[in-house]
């Protein structure tokens, strides 16, 4: 069975955005470990989910840098480019988006059909409303928790309004040189 995996940057109070969305205190000048890292993660999976809202910018983000060989994140736009996506979304009735496909019924089935199919891994990359559905229908298999080196006092969380505890086993925890350190979680079932 597919695991659904979270890639997310968290500040160090677990606030993923700021409460108007500003992602300015983020750590982008990575270390070559933590590109590495990155690099492996993205190697097992073959599907990208989205929550509608965060799909614009996104698709929009890395089709910018696919197209822009001096970019330096022109791999990861081809990739993420190329990639087949699943945006899950009640307003949209088709994708303006290439290579992605829309999911409008139940999460968990939706969800669950995808973790069922052949194919590598699956990662979510963000969207605290639809990060923070998949988690209380415990959907995530594993978390790749980047938190960077900043403290919000407030913000946008993908953890609120759990109604049950969720146990899970550490796996790996790796402090990288640009200030970052990933927690590599696993949900115990």
């Amino acid at each position: 069975m597919r695991k659904l995996k979270l890639q997310v940057q968290l500040s160090v109070d677990g606030y993923n955005s700021t409460k108007d969305g500003q992602l300015d205190w983020m750590t982008w000048k990575w270390d070559e470990k933590l590109d590495e890292y990155t690099a492996k993660l993205t190697a097992s999976i073959d599907t990208i989910l989205l929550g509608r809202k965060m799909t614009d910018g996104f698709v929009k983000h890395w089709a910018k840098a696919a197209s822009d060989p001096d970019s330096p994140e022109h791999e990861y736009g081809k990739i993420f480019t190329d990639l087949p996506k699943v945006v899950f979304t009640k307003t949209l009735d088709s994708s303006p988006w290439p290579n992605t496909v829309l999911a409008k019924g139940d999460l968990t089935e939706e969800v669950n059909k995808l973790k069922s199919g052949k194919g590598k891994d699956i990662i979510v990359y963000g969207g605290s409303t639809f990060v923070n559905s998949l988690i209380k229908e415990s959907l995530i298999d594993e978390y790749h928790l980047f938190i960077n080196p900043v403290i919000l006092g407030d913000g946008m969380t993908i953890f609120s309004g759990l109604q049950k505890r969720q146990n899970l086993e550490l796996i790996r925890s790796t402090a990288f040189d640009c200030g970052i350190t990933v927690l590599h979680y696993e949900l115990k079932k």
